[in-house]
């Protein structure tokens, strides 16, 4: 099986999970969960880990809630100097080079914090495009349309991409299309419960169309050998 073109979530993929972005954006998020229950940090991160699996994203969870100030969420969580938690990473660069594919980014976040990012790693040029949660209508992966909207800016397909994240349930939703996912690192975070409303559009989408497939990475730092073997297949 050859592919044509790499989609990479970023955060946790693009550099380690235990960077202190990954800390700081947890610690803003339980903030914003805390300030709308109105009770403390503990509580907030038992609240997040029950209800989290039900939904894409935590903002996606706090808007059921109730929660409608999407923007002040965002700045938050994503402050202006959040780029200072996060470490270079030398030689990912030249490794994003040597892949000599086209590549683009999903994710999550907004599109300043994928700027800031991809800007402190100084791959930003790397890149054809950037999806971010506006894009999907702040509904991200694992919603089939989010990566639609991904797969549309670049005029991909789920047959001929590859999609890389480090979080089982955003792996398990390209998958549940008919798509080859590599899941980076240790499974982070649980995957989706069976009554969450992407997984089920998600399955809905997979019909007519062969069920897709999830490889495991330690790092995308593996990712060349294995390229060369699926090209071999």
């Amino acid at each position: 099986m050859k592919f044509s073109h790499l989609l990479f979530d970023m955060d946790n993929t693009l550099y380690p999970s235990s960077s202190d972005m990954d800390k700081g954006i947890t610690r803003r998020m339980l903030d914003c969960v805390a300030d709308f229950f109105k009770c403390d940090i503990q509580k907030a991160a038992e609240l997040r880990a029950e209800r989290i699996v039900h939904y894409s994203t935590t903002l996606e969870w706090l808007r059921a809630e109730g929660m409608s100030d999407v923007e002040g969420f965002l700045l938050h969580v994503h402050p202006d100097n959040e780029a200072d938690e996060l470490m270079p990473q030398p030689g990912l660069r030249e490794f994003l080079l040597s892949l000599d594919y086209p590549m683009s980014i999903l994710t999550n976040a907004p599109h300043e914090h994928a700027d800031r990012v991809l800007g402190k790693l100084k791959i930003a040029d790397l890149f054809d495009a950037v999806t971010d949660i506006r894009n999907a209508d702040f509904y991200g992966k694992p919603y089939p349309d989010a990566y639609k909207a991904a797969l549309k800016k670049v005029g991909a397909t789920i047959e001929n991409t590859l999609f890389l994240d480090d979080m089982q349930k955003y792996t398990d939703g390209w998958a549940a299309m008919g798509g080859t996912a590599i899941l980076v690192g240790y499974p982070n975070g649980k995957p989706l419960s069976d009554d969450a409303v992407p997984m089920i559009r998600a399955r809905q989408e997979n019909e007519g169309r062969g069920p897709g497939k999830t490889i495991r990475l330690n790092s995308i730092y593996e990712l060349p050998e294995l390229l060369k073997k699926m090209e071999d297949e």
